[in-house]
């Protein structure tokens, strides 16, 4: 078991709950604690934890697409996916906690992030086109829409985050700079959940139900795509109001 010591140092080393959703916050991030301080002990570094995530993802990934939809592949990708999203967490954790994050581990925590999202919505289009049985060829748009919004919005994320901090000259690192403590709004945190991954993960628990499946995802979509335009819009309202020049 993890140390009491460990896991209070975590902590203590949390990145601010601004902008982070009701499930990142209170199951996510606890998760990835535990895992960080348990990975700490055995002598992981934060890029073997990434590696680990990356692997519950991808073989959750490949089940999707090449097993045919049941309750037990539901309840298989799920852990799978859920594991993996943990681990995502506490690499993170694990890097602050030991001071050997850097831009190459970050570098391949968000590749791995966007491998995985490209690959999970690739993988539902596979397993719509091969098991389900859907009303129209129409349907296999639905992933393909998803994918471009998430996509979308992690980059655009990613590199307003990065414009911000040239802008106010604050060079640190999600893993390697000293993380802020504020709380964030909790109705803010609870208007994400729609668009929180680890809500996203609980979808696939229907799986043994094509038809409630494909409505939960086909509704998921729908927020990832109004949340995506208003991210946007507030995304570049924001870089708009930064001062010009360096």
């Amino acid at each position: 078991m993890a140390s009491t010591s460990t896991l209070g140092q975590l902590r203590t080393a949390q990145k601010s709950a601004k902008g982070v959703s009701l499930y990142s916050r209170y199951v996510n991030r606890p998760a990835g604690r535990v895992l960080a301080a348990g990975a700490y002990r055995v002598g992981l570094t934060p890029n073997q934890v990434t590696l680990i995530s990356a692997a519950f993802t991808l073989v959750s990934v490949a089940a999707v697409a090449l097993a045919r939809p049941s309750w037990t592949l539901a309840v298989a990708v799920y852990l799978g996916l859920v594991v993996g999203f943990a681990f995502d967490s506490a690499d993170g954790q694990l890097a602050r906690l030991t001071g050997k994050g850097g831009p190459a581990g970050e570098w391949l925590d968000h590749v791995v992030d966007c491998a995985k999202m490209t690959a999970l919505h690739a993988a539902v289009l596979i397993s719509f086109y091969r098991f389900f049985d859907l009303p129209g060829d129409g349907w296999l748009l639905v992933p393909l829409g998803f994918q471009f919004a998430a996509v979308v919005s992690f980059c655009a994320g990613l590199l307003t985050d990065q414009l911000k901090r040239q802008a106010v000259k604050a060079p640190e690192t999600p893993e390697t700079g000293t993380p802020a403590a504020a709380a964030g709004s909790p109705l803010r945190a609870l208007a994400l959940l729609p668009v929180d991954y680890g809500v996203f993960c609980l979808v696939f628990l229907l799986l043994g139900s094509p038809s409630a499946f494909r409505l939960a995802y086909t509704v998921l979509f729908a927020f990832q795509a109004l949340f995506l335009l208003a991210f946007l819009a507030k995304w570049f309202r924001e870089l708009s109001a930064l001062p010009k020049g360096r």
